[in-house]
């Protein structure tokens, strides 16, 4: 009895482990046949150690023993380097660091052409900057990056390519020149200042210059097109004065010829007594007699005056004497009176 229940015990522990043993075989076989790829990711399956096929995402079943799948990141990945030490063209040395930005596009030729494809691209491109930083200058490895960084991705893309490895872009992140270039740079970069600030300085001074000579130049130019319109204002007035001045005088001559035209016809129409005659001739050499500077010289016809002055002194006493006017015609006849004398222009 005792040994019929220590045999199905034995049993029960048998069962009991060879299902443990069951279990665990199953899982070893699942774990090995079943992968499962993740998005952005393919699997690289090798039969025995020799590539057999490359399985895309999802879930793939693998021959247990036989079949192995190693599983490659197709995604753009950065790889940034540490800082490297490289010399210029004028031998001056530069700590430089980059980030390479690298996409795996053969994972075929990513796992079978190189070792580390990752390790690779972090050795390339310690050379590429020695080589590419070797071309330039100082001046043009601080101000030229853009050009750098494509030389660079130029110098690597090539030897990456036949990797299964593709360089999007090359960045470099930081130049750190040394310490005394640094205050050379930062005393140059003053001085340029005080340069540029002198030189705006002579520009400001010589347009305020320039200015100033306009401003006066234009004054100047304002000042003589007034002169020049007042002068012009001026001689017009003093031409439309002279006009109306010599208007004046000629309708003044044309008035004065008429008014002497009418004396003339009036005495041509008109019979001048010998009286009125003398006095005519005595106011005429009244005329003459006061002029300053002047020298009359009296004819002997002047004699004839002085007769004819001393009859209308006669005829004028006579005049004033007379009891009443003349009945025909209201004027006063001299009835005896002395002869004129001699020459009188009435004999």
């Amino acid at each position: 009895m005792l040994i019929a229940s220590n045999g199905a015990a034995a049993a029960a522990a048998i069962a009991v482990v060879g299902g443990v043993v069951v279990v665990v075989l199953v899982t070893m076989f699942l774990k090995s046949s079943l992968k499962v790829v993740q998005q952005g990711s393919l699997g690289v399956v090798k039969r025995f150690g020799q590539f057999r096929t490359v399985q895309q995402p999802g879930l793939h079943l693998l021959v247990p023993l036989a079949d192995r799948m190693d599983k490659v990141d197709i995604r753009e990945f950065p790889h940034t380097g540490d800082q490297q030490s490289v010399i210029t063209q004028d031998n001056v040395s530069l700590q430089v660091s980059a980030t390479i930005f690298c996409q795996v596009t053969d994972v075929k030729l990513a796992l079978f052409e190189i070792n580390d494809f990752s390790l690779a691209i972090d050795q390339m491109s310690r050379t590429a900057l020695r080589a590419v930083f070797g071309e330039l200058t100082l001046d043009q490895s601080l101000s030229q990056r853009e050009n750098i960084n494509t030389k660079m991705q130029e110098h690597m893309a090539e030897a990456t390519l036949k990797w299964g490895v593709r360089l999007n872009r090359i960045e470099i992140l930081d130049i750190t020149p040394p310490v005394n270039v640094l205050n050379a740079m930062s005393e140059q970069k003053e001085a340029e200042q005080h340069k540029r600030a002198a030189i705006l300085k002579s520009e400001g001074d010589q347009q305020s210059a320039i200015n100033s000579a306009q401003g006066r130049k234009q004054a100047a130019v304002l000042e003589a097109e007034g002169q020049k319109q007042a002068a012009i204002l001026s001689a017009e007035g003093q031409k439309q004065v002279l006009e109306l001045r010599a208007d004046g005088e000629k309708r003044a001559t044309q008035l004065r010829g008429e008014g002497e035209a009418a004396a003339l016809s009036a005495i041509d129409g008109a019979t001048i007594r010998p009286n009125t005659l003398a006095v005519m001739q005595l106011r005429a050499l009244e005329g003459v007699a006061s002029s300053k500077n002047a020298k009359v010289v009296v004819p002997y016809e002047a004699a004839g005056l002085v007769g004819a002055a001393q009859v209308l002194v006669d005829a004028l006493k006579d005049a004033g004497t007379s009891d009443g006017p003349d009945t025909a015609g209201g004027r006063h006849e001299v009835t005896d009176a002395s002869p004129p004398p001699p020459g009188y222009p009435g004999n």
